[in-house]
């Protein structure tokens, strides 16, 4: 909820200025979209200067271990060196690992390859091989401020299809970025992402998606791709969340690894691929502050 304030109180914000010629404007165009009906942004999931700030810096350390990783992903590899990499990197640039230990996950780094969707567990027993695409996702906290992306890798002489998926899954996510606007809507993006993957043959995963981020892991709003342009959280400056859609090449439908409770796998076995950058909503457009 939008917290009430007197109009020569200091902004939420932290500026320092009074509310009335800080905030109070952008408030009441928000509250007008409320009695509209439609699902709204609270001070808490919309960012200060102060708070962008920091989930900048920690994604400079984001950004520099997917490069790392990039730089020395190859077939005949575990998925357990990558881990390592992922922890030795982002450790001594001064951050921590958001995934380690997060709701029991063992690893600091997701790691999943063809037909695994997300959440791959890496293992010293998974080797990588030439063909394999593998989709390599990285969060980083830092001073308390959260980033979040993730990269497809294709290893060695990849086929043409799954150059394809890869490749429709990028454009999926620069579809998406170009329909984020300041005063337009989450389901806006949702559907740009939606069409492009249906109408190049594929489907995207419906029970995943991507969230708000930067004070916690996950935050409000969960951030979905089969939704419908005018529809879901109104975007506003500040806001500050993922773009991630899994594309499958085949089926939608996907199922948990009944072991780990953490792999999720496409029912029919065919690959699916996922980008995903963090995006700050600005004045005129956004800003991709982690990929």
């Amino acid at each position: 909820m939008l917290s009430k304030i007197g109009r020569n109180d200091p902004c939420w914000c932290g500026s320092g200025r009074k509310y009335k010629t800080c905030h109070q404007a952008f408030d009441e165009k928000i509250q007008r979209f409320r009695e509209q009906g439609h699902v709204v942004p609270g001070h808490n999931i919309i960012k200060t200067p102060a708070d962008i700030a920091g989930i900048k810096e920690s994604a400079k350390i984001n950004v520099a271990v997917l490069d790392y990783v990039g730089e020395h992903i190859k077939a005949g590899m575990s998925t357990e060196e990558i881990d390592r990499m992922v922890y030795e990197k982002t450790t001594a640039m001064g951050g921590i690992p958001a995934p380690l230990n997060y709701e029991g996950f063992p690893k600091s780094v997701c790691t999943s390859i063809n037909n695994e969707v997300c959440h791959g567990i890496p293992s010293e027993d998974i080797i990588l091989k030439e063909g394999d695409i593998i989709n390599v996702d990285c969060s980083t906290i830092l001073n308390g401020y959260y980033s979040d992306s993730s990269r497809m890798y294709m290893i060695g002489e990849v086929s043409p299809e799954k150059k394809r998926l890869v490749q429709v899954a990028r454009e999926c996510l620069d579809k998406g970025l170009e329909a984020v606007k300041p005063w337009g809507f989450l389901g806006d993006m949702g559907q740009a992402v939606h069409d492009h993957a249906y109408a190049n043959g594929y489907t995207i995963v419906r029970e995943i998606g991507g969230h708000g981020i930067g004070k916690d892991f996950h935050e409000e709003p969960w951030v979905g791709y089969n939704s419908k342009a005018g529809t879901e959280m109104l975007l506003v400056p500040g806001l500050v969340f993922t773009i991630e859609p899994m594309v499958n090449m085949g089926e939608v439908g996907i199922y948990i690894d009944d072991e780990n409770n953490w792999t999720v796998y496409t029912e029919d076995g065919l690959p699916s691929a996922q980008w995903e950058i963090q995006v700050l909503v600005t004045e005129d457009g956004a800003e991709v502050l982690s990929w």
